[in-house]
């Protein structure tokens, strides 16, 4: 079992920055691939950005590329989603996401077995 702590969320300007971080617990961190979810109201859980074991292997959403960037430091435990230039569309709550492998399809959700509790972003206009 992998428990999940996500914090960074809270309320941004348009085009300001935001980190998130993921906490991991319970087991390996580098046994896992993590990645991001988020889930605006009323609309489905989408991928953000997914990482591998060592963290030299990134996957990125159109939406989010360019302007977002997931990392790791697998000696902390921890996951990060660097959000930069952020738009009100971007507005949802983040998930960390984690999973083992082997890891073929990313942006699906069934790829990843321990979810955190989320943390809330909101970008105001």
């Amino acid at each position: 079992q992998v428990q999940l702590v996500e914090s960074g969320g809270g309320l941004v300007q348009a085009g300001g920055s935001r980190r998130l971080s993921c906490v991991a617990s319970g087991r390996t961190f580098s046994d896992y691939v993590t990645a991001w979810f988020r889930q605006a109201p009323r609309k489905e859980r989408e991928f953000v950005a997914g990482i591998n074991w060592s963290g030299d292997t990134t996957y990125y959403a159109d939406s989010v590329k360019g302007r977002f960037t997931i990392s790791r430091d697998n000696a902390k435990n921890t996951g990060y989603l660097q959000m930069n230039n952020l738009k009100p569309e971007d507005t949802a709550v983040y998930y960390c996401a984690a999973g083992g492998p082997p890891w073929n399809r990313p942006a699906t959700i069934d790829e990843y077995d321990y979810w955190g509790q989320g943390t809330q972003v909101t970008v105001s206009s």
